[in-house]
């Protein structure tokens, strides 16, 4: 017999009974009924029941040992009977009557339970994240991300894409956030910077000639955490086509993700084919650019039925309207609450109306609304009675953030909200520049290396922030996966539109030098999109956090609490790095925020 096992403790089954078989796991729960102990035993594969009757060695030995205990057993399987059959494990038909006990690795008290969520904090679960991964949660969700990574490889290698591996060390790239920097040794005073993206070496190959090409690619990204965005380093499907359009890459996408959705998504429909939404329309229907479209509402712009009216508090304003169906029903205590939930997004409050059986408005400002009002909105938003209208008013961006979330949680909390489903859609035609508010200049609002559409005679005819870009966002119940682009290739056009965005042909070719001189020697149309693997698995799993569905994650201030990451350095590697550190003037302790790094 096997060192350490006969069988895995998933393995067995009543087609096993009086067997003699050697197992090997973890103690993963006891119980002492009148003397005879109960053990689950704990594996990769499973659980299996082993009973260590009073007086026997094996009984002796299991009753003192810790939970969490790897140990060896040696027995026969027998059958639990039918009245104690546990129909909940697949071996819950069988049990195993232990001989012989062999403690492999002794544990100490464990900070937590494992056989359950007992509510503990996410810092201590990540101090001790080799013992949260043990829990079936966790194991679960990390089987799952290696299961729809294998099925993501399929399914490209099928389609005829190369997985092909771009370099770690690099240069620094403006992608839109912080580069992580990795000081050279070699070069005294230059640095390497991790890739926040393969961007530029994937246009690079398909300049290369190898036209279909993706990789389960490691970014890195020095910004601050989100539930759905894990703070220093995250993993894309990123892929790269020769000779699209943003059709062919859309194609080609939609079948991968509706494909994966479908084998992992635990019998959830997925919506196919996918809408594609505007931006501009994105954002005035649903008051964001990665709309859940699980809610089934949409924002209705009312601001001209307010226009230069004596209602000053929506008069001049930009006024987002959302009507709610079906709400005859409902109490005060909704439109109190949703009012609430506005003052959590930033909102002053939260203006509404219901409509009458005779189509008359009632509520907090129908006094304010002339006749004319009320019939521009019963014709704007078609209002029938039983209806009620919710009313944001105020600068565009504010109003879309506050409305766009006030649509979903009206959608959920009045019963317009599809569940076990996932609707995705693509957002297009974005702005290829937008004004920055601080500065006035005009920067790239998206990918810098797309192509703006209608080419270099939009860029030298049109005004910046009325050219479109051939940029668009895959979405699904208001996550966004990813971000792509058909790139721009022609380095006429690269300058022009750089030059747009404050960058002279010189610092265009020191920052770019190698993927623009790579343009001036033949290169294809092409066009790309990276889906997150990490937000794939995160709603796959259900799970509301990101951090959840990764192995060993940095926690919300970007500190790996279980390796001491990031750590000090010893005057020596310094010096052989050429650095030295400035450290910030200490913070007074008891002026020190909780729980947060030194500013």
């Amino acid at each position: 017999m096997h060192r350490y096992r006969s069988h895995t403790c998933g393995e067995l089954r009543a087609a096993d009974v009086d067997s003699d078989v050697r197992l090997s796991g973890w103690l993963h729960n006891r119980r002492d009924l009148g003397g005879i102990l109960f053990i689950d035993l704990r594996d990769h594969y499973g659980l299996v029941q082993l009973v260590a009757r009073p007086g026997t060695p094996a009984n002796e030995a299991l009753g003192r040992l810790t939970k969490e205990t790897v140990v060896r057993v040696d027995g026969k399987v027998v059958s639990r009977g039918a009245d104690n059959v546990n129909p909940e494990l697949p071996t819950g038909e069988i049990e195993i009557e232990v001989t012989e006990v062999e403690v492999l690795g002794a544990a100490e008290q464990i900070p937590f339970t494992i056989n359950t969520e007992d509510g503990v904090n996410e810092e201590r679960r990540l101090e001790y994240r080799f013992l949260d991964l043990r829990r079936e949660r966790m194991h679960r969700n990390i089987m799952l991300r290696t299961a729809v990574i294998r099925s993501i490889r399929e399914k490209m290698t099928a389609l005829g894409f190369n997985e092909l591996a771009t370099p770690i060390l690099s240069a620094t790239s403006p992608e839109g956030a912080r580069d992580f920097l990795v000081p050279s040794r070699l070069h005294a005073g230059r640095f390497y910077a991790l890739p926040q993206a393969p961007q530029q070496f994937k246009q690079l190959l398909m300049i290369a000639g190898f036209d279909r090409y993706f990789q389960i690619a490691p970014c890195f990204r020095d910004e601050d955490a989100r539930a759905d965005r894990s703070p220093g380093e995250f993993y894309q499907l990123d892929v790269e086509m020769s000779f699209v359009e943003q059709e062919d890459v859309f194609q080609v996408i939609e079948k991968v993700m509706t494909d994966l959705f479908e084998e992992f998504g635990g019998g959830r429909h997925v919506t196919s084919p996918f809408p594609r939404i505007p931006f501009r329309e994105a954002m005035l229907k649903y008051g964001s650019d990665k709309p859940d479209l699980r809610a089934k509402l949409e924002l209705v712009d009312v601001s001209e039925v307010f226009a230069g009216s004596g209602f000053k508090a929506f008069a001049d304003k930009h006024v987002r309207a959302l009507a709610v169906p079906d709400t005859a029903d409902q109490p005060r205590k909704f439109f109190d609450q949703m009012g609430e939930y506005a003052v959590e997004q930033g909102a002053k409050g939260l203006a509404w109306v219901r409509v009458g059986d005779d189509g008359a408005l009632a509520g907090p400002i129908a006094k304010f609304l002339t006749e004319e009002n009320v019939a521009s909105l019963t014709e704007a938003l078609d209002l029938k009675p039983g209806s009620a209208v919710f009313f944001g008013a105020g600068e565009y961006d504010e109003v879309s953030k506050i409305m766009g979330a006030v649509r979903v949680e009206a959608a959920k909390r009045a019963g317009h909200f599809e569940e076990n489903v996932f609707r995705f859609c693509w957002i297009v035609d974005f702005p290829m520049f937008e004004r920055n508010e601080d500065t006035g200049q005009i920067e790239f609002s998206h990918n810098p290396f797309s192509m703006p559409q209608g080419g270099l005679e939009a860029l030298r005819t049109k005004d910046p922030l009325d050219i479109l870009a051939w940029q668009y966002d895959i979405v699904c119940n208001g996550v966004e996966l990813s971000s792509g682009a058909i790139r721009n290739h022609e380095p006429e056009i690269m300058y022009e539109a750089f030059e747009i965005a404050g960058y002279s042909n010189e610092d265009v070719e020191r920052e770019f030098g190698g993927m623009l001189r790579a343009f001036k020697f033949g290169a294809p149309p092409h066009g790309g999109i990276a889906p997150g693997v990490d937000r794939i698995v995160m709603l796959l799993a259900d799970e509301p956090n990101i951090r959840e569905t990764i192995a060993f994650p940095l926690n919300g201030n970007a500190q790996d609490l279980l390796m001491g990451a990031p750590s000090e350095v010893d005057e020596a590697r310094l010096k052989e790095l050429h650095l030295s550190i400035r450290k910030p003037a200490q913070v007074k302790q008891a002026e020190k925020p909780a729980e947060k790094p030194e500013a």
